[in-house]
């Protein structure tokens, strides 16, 4: 499922989004101020961002801004959403790395297509992109792992199950829905199938393993390292 952060200081507003994304599927978050969205971007890399630019103390311009310079955060789409609506906001706000804007007072309806959209654009480029956890490199043109530069042979599952932690650094994954994803929705096993996979994934990554977390309770999550 994906993870939505919305940062917004109005708090009718930001509780009106946050129900409509659930209702469409999806998990979110809501902030309202820069302060707690830090913490939880410490916390939780999302899948996008909903971001006011109107907000008290750091704005949401030098929230895109930090987003944009940390290479960490620096792919994650961005929807900018304010009262403003002249046309200078939002060539500013486009230019300095927002993937779309939405001007108040906007429909849900519309607030959701745009999400898709955003989402369909963005995975494309995820797809074909290098991944990298510290000094755990997954290339998925390549369909290659490495570890300091040294080639490491994972089996097809194993490498679909690093994939997916690496593509979503910080998000904690049960281990239903790991195996609903990399085994997919019709297979019969059990949960201990991913506990097996990822214990020889550490093992063959070594001392880069480490960076595959166990949640107590929960299942696991990738650690992101610089």
């Amino acid at each position: 499922m994906n993870m939505i952060y919305c940062l917004e200081d109005d708090d009718g507003v930001r509780n009106l989004i946050l129900y409509t994304l659930g209702t469409a599927g999806y998990e979110a978050r809501g902030f309202a101020e820069s302060g707690a969205f830090w913490q939880a971007m410490g916390e939780q890399t999302p899948q996008l961002i909903l971001l006011d630019i109107m907000l008290p103390g750091e704005d949401g311009m030098q929230v895109l801004e930090k987003l944009r310079a940390r290479p960490a955060t620096a792919r994650i789409p961005v929807i900018m959403t304010t009262a403003k609506g002249t046309e200078f906001d939002k060539v500013t706000g486009l230019d300095t790395g927002a993937d779309d804007y939405l001007v108040k007072p906007f429909g849900m309806m519309e607030m959701i297509s745009r999400i898709k959209a955003v989402l369909r654009r963005a995975a494309p480029a995820a797809e074909a992109g290098v991944l990298r956890t510290g000094a755990l490199t997954l290339d998925q043109a390549r369909h290659t792992v490495t570890v300091s530069g040294q080639r490491v042979a994972l089996t097809l599952k194993e490498y679909e199950l690093l994939r997916l932690l690496m593509a979503n650094p910080g998000r904690a994954f049960d281990r239903e829905t790991l195996l609903q994803k990399i085994w997919d929705t019709d297979y019969a096993g059990e949960t201990r199938t991913v506990d097996v996979h990822i214990r020889s994934l550490r093992a063959k990554l070594g001392a880069a393993g480490d960076c595959i977390e166990t949640v107590r309770g929960v299942g696991y999550r990738m650690e992101d390292r610089p």
